[in-house]
């Protein structure tokens, strides 16, 4: 069933007091929502007792729970060393979300650097084989790996792109943030029929089952020429994209996926927002 939930904790969530992410969960399932998506984007730092304490927290409210990867993987790095530091960014994130009870890691595949476009996604997919290696020997073949669209033009991860990597084992499911999608393609999702396309194409490639529940980043975030600036609320009126058309779209190609809001501040709100828009009240 399709979920909806805040990326980390919004403004409103201080503001009520509240610090510890044990506490999101409650807070998170009051408000009529779903899921929760924890970032580990500075590094992986968490104990096992405080994974553990988390995973107790959001079972009993029952809200699923996703993390993001640290923000500096980058599969197309041509220094081998680096690019093993990526692969324990992944794994590490994880085993630590398996201990907090989720099963998504969403994270970020590449960056083109001085190499050609094509030369950073063939990289990236031999980069990509040895992970899915590497996640199976260690016993992580049970969780669900999303590499994520990205929104600035120096950046590995378009549609297509995303869609490749998700062909390298079935342990990789996308993650389609699509105000990334937006931003780097100068404001090209307006339509029920701009959004059908890009899905439509994933369903093609990646079959049905894969996509049903796929992963989704939503906010309208600021872009110029070269992509993303940064991200904005729901209440934006000036840059996109407008969520109504996607609800829209997912209804009529039967998707159920988890949706994230990674609004500026205001998650839990637009989230819920998003919630009553896919539901109409």
């Amino acid at each position: 069933m399709i979920k909806f939930g805040p990326s980390g904790n919004s403004e409103s969530f201080y503001k009520a007091g509240y610090s510890h992410t044990e506490q999101a969960a409650k807070f998170v399932r009051e408000r009529g929502l779903d899921c929760f998506e924890y970032s580990f984007g500075r590094g992986v730092r968490m104990s096992e007792s405080t994974a553990i304490s988390i995973a107790d927290a959001f079972r009993q409210e029952n809200v699923e729970i996703s993390v993001h990867a640290p923000y500096f993987i980058n599969f197309a790095n041509p220094d081998d060393e680096m690019a093993a530091k990526s692969y324990g960014y992944v794994l590490d994130s994880a085993r630590a979300c398996k201990l907090m009870g989720g099963k998504r890691v969403v994270f970020h595949p590449a960056a083109q650097g001085k190499a050609t476009r094509a030369e950073a996604v063939a990289l990236t997919v031999e980069r990509l084989k040895i992970l899915r290696e590497y996640i199976y020997l260690n016993n992580l073949e049970d969780m669900i790996f999303c590499p994520e669209t990205m929104g600035k033009l120096a950046q590995i991860g378009t549609i297509e792109e995303v869609t490749e990597f998700c062909l390298v084992d079935s342990v990789f499911t996308p993650c389609v943030d699509f105000g990334h999608v937006n931003s780097r393609e100068q404001g090209s999702l307006k339509t029920v029929a701009d959004y059908k396309s890009r899905l439509e194409y994933m369903i093609e490639r990646l079959g049905f089952e894969r996509m049903k529940n796929f992963h989704v980043h939503f906010s309208k975030i600021m872009y110029g020429a070269k992509g993303e600036i940064k991200h904005l609320t729901m209440e934006d009126t000036v840059f996109g994209p407008e969520f109504e058309p996607l609800a829209i779209a997912l209804k009529d190609l039967g998707l159920e996926p988890f949706i994230v809001s990674e609004s500026a501040g205001t998650q839990i709100e637009d989230a819920l927002l998003m919630k009553k828009i896919y539901f109409g009240n």
